[in-house]
């Protein structure tokens, strides 16, 4: 199944950064992988089928009951049985979905391990496990354990399927999205695109997977500012998610989210918060309050109430944001980089400049340590943290920051987020 970052009084221009989040690519494995219709495999099959359809309609708990039975039953079959291996990869994707990726990432190894061993290193189940793993390092912000991970899974099932197969928009998805993530924006546009011609021509223009694809590339156009057609592509997927996966889905609040992202960004302020207020009641019932999803949406949110000077309300949601974010993702994730940004813009309007100050500091390192010292994100934070140098009157330093931000840009070739 596919699974779904100016002005004030003393501020000349300052760049918060999007939290709008593309719809990844998990792959759920279906019980036919193992033959299980040669079988009588009656009591894992009914739990795992259980725990998928639990897990596609968004109820994880439930899901997380039906397949620990699953792997109880597959247990039986042998340690290097393919059924064991169906139920650890979904019980990972389950907690993936709930954020908790370290948790899964054990699962996803194991899972692998045997694919390669019994169905081999080309097996398509081996493909899906491939990527899987790979996901869950890019959500744990280890892109450079991503990146090969996602490589291998889409020449693999290239060859094993054909280059126009609908399954290989699985792996062209996943490695364009990362590569986005690292600001690679030329490398991943055209296999976003690509993906998505696939998937209309195979699927139809109003499957869930052409849902992901669009919300994916209209992504990348936002990261580059190219918001106005971004909108209208979120527009197009969140309509199609709301009928594919139903109004109070967690991927339907993402689609809510990025459009309302993107409508904040462009200044449509009273557009935007209906949408995130809608985001944030289904994150709250659907993942619950200490998800990294209903963190995300607190965090846009926060940023509307500094884009309309309304920074007292503004400073409580972001550091809600950020703590959840720390919590859940760890203080080294890229996305905790962005939250303390975008509370230092808070705390720099508010006069609070040491807090600022340290905020910006800790971003940077982050961001440095993870995304690599010339990704855009950097050139943001450095432009940020020389206006409040400027503001502290501490110019000669603030002119340095500025003259490394203007050399990322020109490098990158991009504009600001």
């Amino acid at each position: 199944m596919k699974v779904l970052f100016k002005r004030g009084a003393s501020i000349v221009t300052a760049h918060a950064l999007i939290i709008a989040a593309c719809c990844v690519a998990y792959a759920c494995s279906a019980p036919m992988c193992v033959n299980a219709a040669q079988q009588k495999t009656g009591a894992w099959e009914k739990h795992n089928e259980a725990g998928e359809k639990a897990y596609e309609q968004g109820r994880y708990d439930e899901a997380k009951a039906f397949l620990n039975d699953a792997i109880r039953e597959a247990e039986k079959f042998g340690a290097q049985d393919l059924r064991l291996a169906t139920s650890l990869n979904n019980m990972a994707l389950v907690l993936a979905a709930q954020s908790r990726y370290s948790e899964a990432v054990p699962l996803l190894q194991k899972a692998l391990a045997i694919r390669e061993k019994t169905g081999g290193p080309e097996h398509r189940t081996t493909v899906q496990s491939i990527n899987n793993l790979g996901l869950a390092y890019y959500n744990l912000g280890k892109y450079t354990e991503a990146e090969p991970l996602f490589r291998r899974a889409l020449q693999t099932g290239e060859k094993l399927l054909g280059a126009e197969h609908a399954e290989v928009t699985t792996s062209l998805n996943n490695l364009a999205t990362l590569l986005s993530a690292q600001g690679r924006y030329a490398e991943a546009e055209p296999l976003h695109r690509r993906a998505l011609t696939i998937d209309e021509k195979q699927l139809g223009t109003e499957h869930l997977s052409v849902a992901v694809d669009v919300n994916n590339l209209a992504m990348l156009l936002s990261a580059q500012g190219r918001h106005a057609e971004a909108e209208q592509l979120f527009r197009r997927a969140l309509q199609i998610m709301e009928k594919t996966s139903g109004a109070a889905h967690p991927d339907t609040a993402q689609c809510l989210n990025n459009l309302a992202e993107t409508l904040r960004l462009q200044g449509k302020f009273d557009e935007a918060y209906p949408l995130f207020a809608r985001a944030l009641a289904i994150r709250e019932k659907a993942l619950g309050a200490e998800h990294p999803d209903f963190a995300q949406t607190l965090n846009n949110l926060g940023e509307l109430y500094r884009n309309i000077s309304r920074d007292a309300e503004a400073e409580p949601l972001l550091r809600r944001a950020l703590a959840t974010m720390e919590k859940r993702l760890g203080k080294e994730h890229p996305n905790v980089a962005m939250c303390a940004n975008n509370l230092a813009l808070v705390y720099t309007k508010l006069g609070r400049d040491t807090e600022a100050e340290q905020l910006f500091r800790r971003a940077l390192s982050t961001w440095e340590r993870t995304l690599g010292s010339d990704h855009p994100n950097i050139a943001t934070a450095l432009e940020n943290y020389a206006t409040l140098l400027r503001k502290m009157l501490r110019q000669d330093e603030a002119a340095d920051a500025e003259v490394r931000a203007r050399l990322i840009r020109a490098r990158r070739g991009t504009g600001y987020n």
